[in-house]
């Protein structure tokens, strides 16, 4: 069979198991809609966690975005990873302990607040539509490619199967086909990088292979010969980095600080019976994500690797059947500017001008075919791209969904509106989200990895802050986490709109604040943050003292049970 028949069958079958879990494990009751019913076991939460938190980004765009940036895109991995031990150790049981559904419930009861409770539903909604967005975008790149549909029609698609599961089983439903997507993403993504590995290299194992000498008894290394590459083309070394230390720092905490504010994130530690649970939790998902990304920057160097060895001034006319593919999809552009027939793939230090437009989004799904290794394994990488994007948008539109059912109406409006009238508003709204994150996915802001880079910085800046005081300062008020969230998220906001959609000439370091990009601004944002809650806090009455007994007892781990009971 074919790439495309191949990429049916995998396609096909993991849709139908996905379909099927949802309809075994739907939810019939809001328990079971926004926590599961607080009854999954911490492995079974761990597997769903770490599906739910590599998305496309994590999938498609990342390794692609290493590969393009060399040792500049490790502040991806640094900050993904190090966000989840801040995660499990700062926020995990104590939230848990709390006992809500969601975190505009913790921040509501926490600030004693009907207009805190609104602010981080408006924050949480902001956040899950700039992250779905993302997830979106990396659905209609596999369909593009692979079913020979348009990106906008693969939207489409990806927007149908998600309504389905995601409307139907809540997080019920989430949880139990989230598992099965962990399943498929990690094999998808792991098959080939230890195939690419041996045929490089000579080792099975790609953690191994990235630092490894050349299969072909040149006795030269992978890196070494990939800085060689770069640098006759005109790039940059792979291992040499560009930006400035600042700006890492920048990116990488608002990365990190923005995985424990993430609210589709936070949601998953409610799902566990015990607060020791949600450490334990975040212990098995830790050790599943890290499977993949440390695994990510031997796949980019791989892919790098393979295309700088293709491509450079091969001619138009001898182009593999990849390339053709991926230029029909509009992510490959060739502008054959000297009129020679071929292509020129060059950086900006070199005399001869670039000809190709390479979207780095596609490195990831190109890098099988680029490898030539069988067409069941490029079939499988789709179908673990797939996953990855459709996982973590189900998670993000069920935050979307009990924002507006839970916080908004059932805790803020319509607090008698009976537990079968939460249900169906849920599924609503969850279904409006679909059509709303099919827009963005259809117009995205920008590449997968940088729409979620952004997406952790709006968290970081916003929830981060006041769910961290509200945890460990019974001083921190209503006042001051109003204040705090609305400058924290709308300095970061406007600055990400000033560089990225309104002044797009301006965005270099010459422009930004202190140097830091607009992937990094979050960090700034979450010092702003808490610099406001804490000022304001002080300088208004503190909590009443029922508030601060709460905080006392979230903060004792040993104590047996919730400091509030889930309701049903």
């Amino acid at each position: 069979m074919n790439v495309q028949a191949w990429t049916f069958v995998m396609v096909g079958l993991s849709f139908a198991l996905y379909i099927g879990v949802a309809i075994w494990a739907r939810a019939g009751s809001t328990g079971e809609f926004y926590v599961a019913g607080g009854k999954v076991s911490p492995l079974t939460n761990g597997l769903a966690t770490a599906a739910d938190w590599m998305s496309a980004a994590s999938f498609i765009s990342m390794a692609g975005i290493i590969s393009f940036m060399g040792r500049d895109g490790s502040v991806y991995l640094m900050g993904w990873t190090g966000g989840y031990v801040l995660l499990a150790l700062l926020l995990a049981p104590y939230l848990r302990k709390f006992g809500k559904y969601t975190v505009p419930d913790f921040v509501g009861d926490r600030y004693y607040s009907q207009i805190a409770r609104v602010v981080a539903v408006v924050c949480a909604i902001f956040v899950s539509f700039t992250y779905v967005a993302g997830q979106m975008r990396g659905v209609g790149i596999v369909f593009s490619r692979f079913l020979d549909v348009g990106i906008n029609e693969g939207v489409l698609i990806g927007m149908a199967i998600v309504f389905f599961y995601a409307v139907l089983g809540g997080m019920k439903g989430i949880t139990y086909t989230q598992v099965a997507q962990y399943c498929v993403l990690i094999f998808a993504f792991m098959v080939p990088a230890i195939y690419i590995s041996i045929m490089i290299t000579g080792q099975p194992v790609p953690q191994l292979g990235f630092g490894s000498t050349l299969a072909d008894g040149s006795g030269v290394y992978l890196l070494e010969r990939l800085d060689g590459l770069s640098q006759q083309l005109g790039f940059a070394a792979y291992t040499a980095g560009g930006k400035s230390t600042q700006d890492l720092f920048f990116i990488t905490a608002a990365l990190m600080v923005g995985t424990a504010g993430l609210p589709h994130v936070l949601v998953r530690f409610y799902t566990v019976p015990k607060v020791s649970g949600a450490r334990s939790s975040a212990g098995w998902a830790l050790l599943f994500i890290a499977l993949l990304y440390t695994t990510a920057p031997a796949v980019a160097a791989f892919a790098r690797t393979n295309l700088l060895s293709v491509i450079p001034e091969i001619a138009y006319t001898d182009v593999p059947e990849w390339f053709s593919k991926w230029e029909s999809t509009g992510l490959i552009k060739f502008d054959d500017k000297n009129g020679d027939g071929h292509i020129q793939y060059t950086g900006p230090a070199s005399d001869v001008e670039n000809e190709l437009t390479i979207d780095r989004d596609i490195m990831v799904l190109a890098n099988p075919e680029i490898a030539q290794l069988p067409a069941w394994v490029v079939g499988l990488v789709a179908a673990g791209g797939l996953a990855a994007a459709l996982s973590t948008a189900a998670g993000l539109l069920l935050v979307i969904s009990s924002a507006v059912a839970h916080d908004l109406l059932k805790s803020t409006f319509r607090p008698n509106i009976t537990d079968k009238g939460e249900l169906l508003v849920a599924r609503i709204a969850a279904g409006l989200a679909v059509c709303v994150a099919g827009y963005f996915g259809i117009n995205p802001p920008g590449f997968v990895a940088q729409v979620v880079a952004f997406a952790f910085g709006l968290a970081a800046a916003s929830f981060f802050p006041v769910i961290l005081l509200g945890i460990f300062w019974k001083r921190a008020n209503d006042r001051g986490a109003i204040a705090g969230m609305i400058s924290g998220i709308g300095f970061t906001a406007g600055y990400i709109v000033y560089f990225k959609f309104m002044n797009p000439e301006l965005n270099s370091a010459a422009h930004w604040l202190f140097g830091i990009s607009p992937e990094g601004i979050g960090t700034f944002g979450m010092m702003i943050n808490f610099a406001v809650a804490i000022s304001v806090s002080l300088l208004t009455p503190p909590p009443p003292a029922a508030v601060q007994e709460l905080v006392e007892e979230i903060r004792l781990p040993d104590h047996i049970g919730p400091a509030h009971e889930l309701s049903a």
